[in-house]
């Protein structure tokens, strides 16, 4: 479960906060008693694609931790400055090496105990030329009878993996919203 009070001074003048309800809020914040300023936490955004190549989906094998050496889809961070499709696309070329075009948002995943979003765009691989980068030990196409299951990395990557396959048997694609508590 998340630390609801992970914040223990003011990032504008270093005092030490106290947790209060500020006037006009309904919920508990880090306020500075020196400065005034009221802290707020809020859920950081991880976005990612699904990419496709025919049949097979692209994942990646992590180098980094947590869940070092289990797979993945390529997905990060969301960075200041940018839209989740450009930090899905970044995030798709600095894991994977990959180029991919966007169809379109897939899944968004609340990830309430850790504070996360998870967003994955579907997206359509332009070529198979992969060069993964340092949080990835190797990216590899597979086919649905091919994925790892046993050994993914995240639960909302197993989830987007499986909504993923079973809108394709379909033959049509919705946006799912899932929430882990």
């Amino acid at each position: 479960m998340i630390d609801s009070r992970r914040i223990r001074h003011c990032r504008a003048c270093g005092h030490a906060v106290d947790y209060s309800v500020p006037a006009d809020d309904n919920r508990e914040r880090a306020v500075c008693p020196a400065c005034g300023t009221i802290h707020y936490e809020n859920p950081i955004n991880v976005v990612g694609t699904v990419p496709t190549w025919g049949d097979q989906v692209l994942l990646c094998r992590r180098a980094i931790e947590p869940r070092h050496g289990f797979w993945t889809l390529p997905a990060g961070f969301l960075e200041l400055g940018e839209t989740s499709a450009e930090g899905a696309l970044r995030e798709t070329d600095e894991e994977a090496g990959a180029r991919v075009e966007l169809q379109g948002l897939f899944s968004v995943m609340n990830v309430v105990a850790v504070g996360q979003i998870h967003l994955y765009y579907r997206a359509a691989l332009r070529d198979v030329d992969f060069a993964p980068g340092p949080e990835t030990l190797e990216a590899r196409l597979f086919t649905e009878a091919e994925i790892p299951w046993d050994d993914l990395a995240f639960r909302t990557v197993r989830t987007t993996l499986e909504r993923y396959f079973a809108d394709r048997r379909e033959g049509r694609f919705g946006l799912h919203c899932v929430d882990f508590r």
